[in-house]
């Protein structure tokens, strides 16, 4: 199956996506056809910032409309961040939006985790990955929501993490653990594998881009289709 995947939200989430999708496809001893549409995370920023969610989404069909011509036969975001409009962009895509959030749940669930910590963009956190989790119970800093959505905003942009940021956030999953009663800390911003990739904090970390990257390993290799995919949502 050909994926197409709408990138440049932020860059560095795009290359990571490319890198861990090519060597999901490959241990799956499949070859992997994929295209890539870039984005402009200027624009999605204002535009989720504002909850403007139908001009964002007008954006991305047409991006898809391109990948469609492009071959692809499905298509996913880059970002969980950019998930807030996916409802509106379901009703304009001309493709199926294999959805990033949808296996969440699932997955969180047979893992055993009771509770997950959220970390990503404001909305992500505010609104508990979009209210799509019923088997496991989200929580968040809320009295730090806007100061973590800023760190985690300024390096997706950036494509890089200081070492002030990466304290930030690192200790931030440690309050929610202790805190919080979190089994997990869910990295729910694609960016965040800059702050973490190649850190021990001292508790269970779930990058939320490995589980969409395997469903659409899955798809390119041909071990899901896209009905057992949409009945995931």
């Amino acid at each position: 199956m050909h994926i197409g995947l709408i990138g440049g939200i932020g860059v560095a989430a795009t290359i990571v996506y490319y890198q861990r999708l090519t060597a999901a496809v490959a241990e799956r001893g499949a070859t992997l056809d994929l295209t890539i549409s870039h984005g402009d995370i200027q624009t999605l920023i204002q535009n989720n910032l504002a909850d403007d969610r139908q001009p964002q989404a007008e954006i991305f069909a047409r991006q898809i409309d391109q990948l469609k011509g492009a071959g692809c036969d499905c298509v996913a975001l880059t970002s969980l961040g950019a998930h807030y409009c996916v409802e509106e962009l379901n009703a304009l895509s001309s493709l199926p939006v294999v959805s990033g959030v949808a296996p969440l749940d699932a997955y969180f669930a047979a893992e055993g985790l009771g509770t997950v910590g959220l970390l990503g963009t404001r909305v992500v956190m505010r609104t508990r990955l979009y209210g799509q989790l019923e088997l496991t119970r989200a929580v968040a800093l809320d009295g730090e929501i806007d100061a973590l959505g800023q760190t985690y905003q300024d390096i997706a942009v950036a494509g890089i993490c200081a070492p002030g940021q990466q304290a930030e956030l690192l200790d931030a999953g440690k309050r929610m653990v202790r805190d919080l009663g979190a089994d997990a800390i869910v990295l729910a911003g694609t960016d965040l594998n800059l702050a973490f990739d190649g850190q021990d904090p001292g508790y269970r970390v779930i990058d939320a881009l490995d589980v969409h990257v395997s469903v659409l390993a899955d798809l390119a290799s041909g071990r899901l289709s896209l009905d057992e995919v949409a009945m995931m949502r």
